[in-house]
């Protein structure tokens, strides 16, 4: 009778999403635009979110702030606080400014995540204007990463602001 125990490894979830080509996500945004990740790069971008995170101090417990739009980053930074045991704090992008300071100023995160923009009937809306008037005169959020999405200037408070696309460049390829 032939043993039943394997001696061979069965493959991660992760390491077999990396190696088929598979779509994992896919975004049509309002003006006609599609992005599509496969799961490796859904799996690359979030190990390299996380791996920005680390950099900016963030530890596991710790809380993230989230204002962005439904947009694939957003996915990106769930699965990033995901690997890195953090709590992810959803702000509706919805909300006026006093309604995100007074959610902020409870909160204690070490990070918020937010968009530049997005686009809402049509018309391109800024999101960084609304989460700088939240943020006047309080130092309780140290860091503020921004996601590129509008073709426009953007607000910015140096030393506090930076880009999510440079910090994920920043991240090595295996990151996390």
């Amino acid at each position: 009778m032939p043993s039943t125990s394997r001696t061979e490894e069965l493959p991660t979830l992760a390491a077999a999403a990396r190696q088929t080509p598979r779509v994992a996500l896919r975004w049509i945004s309002e003006p006609d635009c599609e992005e599509e990740l496969t799961h490796a790069e859904l799996l690359d971008q979030a190990g390299r979110a996380a791996a920005a995170l680390t950099r900016l101090g963030v530890r596991a417990g710790d809380r993230v702030a989230v204002h962005l739009p439904l947009i694939p980053e957003s996915v990106i930074a769930t699965l990033a606080c995901g690997r890195l045991d953090v709590v992810r704090s959803t702000l509706p992008v919805g909300l006026r400014v006093h309604e995100l300071r007074e959610r902020l100023a409870g909160m204690d995160a070490k990070v918020l995540i937010t968009a530049d923009g997005d686009w809402r009937c049509g018309e391109p809306q800024s999101l960084k204007p609304l989460i700088d008037r939240a943020l006047a005169g309080s130092t309780r959020i140290p860091k503020v990463l921004v996601v590129h999405r509008l073709a426009r200037p953007v607000s910015w408070t140096p030393g506090r602001d930076l880009w999510w696309h440079e910090q994920l460049a920043a991240a090595p390829a295996d990151a996390q």
